[in-house]
């Protein structure tokens, strides 16, 4: 689907697929694992949400946004805090067992969310220009280049104008020290590691570099990047149009 673009871009699309190839044949025995097993296993292992949200709140709040998309919603952290703080809230998650967690949290605080299960790499189950808002934090980057481009194409076509992003990504760091905490990296592709053990094994994981992140957004305008408490890198924007002012700039 994307040959084209690697072709264009000058990335090495047949080189990734080779790699997988590589990955799959070194490591027969693995399979690539769903979310859905992930969660089954350990639950709601994602409680706070992130420690910027009350900010974004009030961020959203300023600039009149209603409706807000949380792609890969998981057990509902984002969806419980910001549909407590009035917003109309839609997610969707690739685990059914993770959206049941979610409404069942939701139903127990007396919350309501529009949640559905859904894959981030296909079309979104949204007509043009449906929110006001979106954020995908901690989830963009499990999966190869192509399809994280095809994800932000299909965030641009949901957003109103002028409508705000807030995405949250990990960043590389050195190599563990201790060998319980290394994940064994295998490289599939140009800033993209597949992990041979830790909770995450078999799954995609796209490290972006600063200017990596904002040419992936590049339909957006950037209002703020920068690394968080939790080590992960932040892009707050919005789809261009008139400027937006954040609290931090008033």
């Amino acid at each position: 689907m994307y040959e084209a673009f690697y072709e264009n871009s000058g990335l090495l699309f047949p080189s990734m697929v080779e790699s997988i190839h590589i990955y799959h044949e070194q490591n027969p025995h693995k399979t690539m694992p769903s979310w859905e097993k992930i969660f089954r296993e350990h639950g709601y292992f994602f409680l706070n949400p992130h420690p910027d949200i009350t900010r974004l709140a009030e961020l959203f709040k300023t600039h009149g946004v209603k409706r807000i998309l949380d792609i890969g919603c998981g057990t509902g952290r984002h969806l419980v805090y910001l549909s407590r703080m009035g917003f109309q809230v839609d997610g969707f998650d690739s685990s059914p067992h993770a959206i049941a967690l979610a409404q069942k949290w939701l139903d127990e605080e007396g919350l309501t969310a529009t949640i559905r299960e859904h894959l981030m790499e296909r079309s979104f189950p949204y007509p043009d220009m449906s929110f006001d808002a979106v954020i995908s934090i901690q989830v963009i980057h499990h999966n190869l280049i192509n399809d994280i481009l095809f994800t932000i194409s299909e965030i641009v076509r949901v957003l109103k104008p002028r409508g705000l992003i807030f995405i949250a990504v990990p960043v590389l760091g050195p190599k563990p020290v201790s060998p319980e905490e290394d994940w064994q990296f295998f490289q599939v592709e140009d800033g993209t590691y597949i992990p041979q053990s830790g909770p995450e094994s078999g799954i995609p994981h796209h490290y972006f570099t600063e200017d990596e992140l904002c040419e992936a957004f590049n339909r957006f305008e950037t209002l703020e990047i920068y690394v968080d408490s939790t080590d992960h890198r932040c892009l707050l924007g919005f789809k261009r149009g008139n400027k937006i002012v954040t609290p931090n700039q008033r």
